[in-house]
């Protein structure tokens, strides 16, 4: 038996517990929230280390991206470097490999056609795969970093923007506190008013980090496709309820709920070890594909715009 835990600085409240087999090994998965403190995640994550098989580092990003240039996170470095034995994730693996290969799948199958589609994506910084695949596939983006991340309400019009500003601010941003950055601990649960509700409004499709989108998420979302990961049984009646059309989730479903990339980078961490190879990134889109991972597809509404775009999975 194995076991993976993701540690997590965001709400004890979306804590999950899941069981699963998998070439037959059993694989239990579980997420513990430290309400935002970082130094009770990094006591969780000492006392665990040696005694679990992988750990994932949830509710904040290890990296963000400019183009090719990665910086690393202050705060999550200290996170990582609590871990001396056990392998430790922050899903950026999966988010360069899984999610490039989710949206290119939603546009081939012909389940959302992003050709000349309007998207507010909030942060391409910390999701570069699916950001990169969404403008391939033919998506307008409207790069929210600075509006979601620093509530500077200034939206990018491409990633060359981005890319050119992050060589002056990423290295100031990863050195502040990150949850001046990010709802960490009880926000995580609460929306808040903004002039960001404009920007909702204007786009067919809402893509990224679902912390964000909830953080600053209008009352009415007709009509919208929401692409995000991490999703509770309460945020589907919350998204169902506001009138969004349909949810695609990155992860795929484990008992309920579908689970962040930093848990599932630690799963495929853990199996590939434990088929006696050395996991890195190169090996996943391998294991991927054997698993047969597929993104959670979910039409909220009985009627509207994309019913017949939905392919039943």
């Amino acid at each position: 038996m194995k076991r993976i835990v993701s540690i997590s600085i965001g709400s004890s409240k979306r804590d999950h517990q899941s069981t699963i087999q998998i070439n037959d090994e059993t694989y239990i998965i579980e997420r513990i929230g430290t309400n935002g403190s970082l130094s009770k995640a990094t006591e969780l994550i000492k006392s665990l280390d040696g005694k679990v098989d992988a750990i994932g580092m949830g509710g904040i990003d290890l990296y963000l991206w400019g183009g090719k240039k990665r910086y690393v996170i202050r705060d999550a470095n200290k996170l990582k470097n609590a871990a001396k034995i056990t392998p430790i994730v922050d899903g950026s693996g999966l988010k360069n490999t899984l999610e490039r290969r989710v949206i290119v799948y939603l546009q081939q199958e012909k389940i959302i056609d992003f050709k000349d589609k309007k998207v507010l994506f909030t942060s391409a910084m910390d999701r570069f795969g699916m950001a990169n695949s969404i403008i391939e596939c033919g998506g307008d983006l409207i790069v929210g970093d600075l509006m979601f991340g620093l509530g500077i309400n200034m939206p990018l019009r491409s990633l060359e923007q981005l890319n050119l500003l992050s060589k002056f601010l990423a290295p100031i941003i990863c050195q502040l506190p990150f949850r001046w950055l990010y709802p960490t601990g009880e926000k995580q649960n609460k929306t808040k008013k903004s002039k960001l509700e404009y920007y909702y409004e204007k786009v067919d499709i809402i893509a990224g980090d679902f912390h964000y989108i909830k953080r600053y998420m209008p009352q009415t979302l007709d009509n919208k496709i929401i692409i995000t990961n991490t999703l509770t049984k309460d945020d589907l009646i919350d998204l169902k309820e506001g009138g969004a059309s349909l949810v695609v989730t990155t992860t795929p479903e484990l008992q309920g709920r579908s689970f962040g990339t930093n848990v599932m980078e630690a799963l495929l961490v853990a199996i590939i070890n434990n088929s006696g190879k050395v996991a890195n990134p190169t090996l996943y889109t391998k294991i991927i594909d054997e698993l047969k991972l597929a993104p959670r597809i979910i039409p909220l509404q009985k009627e509207g715009p994309v019913k017949n775009m939905v392919n039943e999975h």
